[in-house]
C-alpha cells in the first residue's frame, strides 16, 4: 500500500506526477525542485471492508428522487399501475449476487 511521502530537502509532501515523456511516475515537491521516481504505479488505494451481515440501506424515498439514477417505462407496479420506475443494483453478500431494484419514481 502506498504511503505518504515527504520531500527529503525541505520536508514538505510529495505529490504525484506524470512524467510523460518517460511514461513514469514521480513524487514531486510543490515548494522545491525535488522529484523522485516512485517504486511502484499505485498512487492510493482504497480497501472497504464489510461485515458478514452487513448490508447497505437504501432510503427508497431519496432514491425515487435521485436525477442520476437511470429510469424505465417498461415495467408496470402490481398495486398500483404506475408505470415508471428507478432502478439500481444492490450488493448483497455473498458479494458476487447482485439484484436489481426498481423503486417507483412518483406517486401515480
Amino acid at each position: 500500500m502506498s504511503t505518504m511521502k515527504f520531500c527529503r530537502e525541505c520536508n514538505n509532501i510529495l505529490y504525484p506526477k506524470e512524467d510523460r515523456e518517460n511514461r513514469t511516475l514521480l513524487f514531486a515537491c510543490r515548494n522545491c525542485d525535488h522529484q523522485e521516481v516512485s517504486d511502484s504505479n499505485l498512487v492510493y488505494r482504497n480497501v472497504v471492508d464489510h461485515a458478514a451481515g452487513e448490508f447497505t440501506q437504501v432510503l427508497y424515498e431519496d432514491v425515487a428522487s435521485d436525477p442520476t439514477l437511470p429510469r424505465t417505462k417498461s415495467v408496470r407496479c402490481s398495486a398500483c399501475g404506475h408505470g415508471e420506475a428507478v432502478f439500481f443494483q444492490v450488493s448483497q453478500c455473498p458479494a458476487d449476487i447482485l439484484h436489481l431494484q426498481l423503486v417507483q419514481s412518483s406517486e401515480n
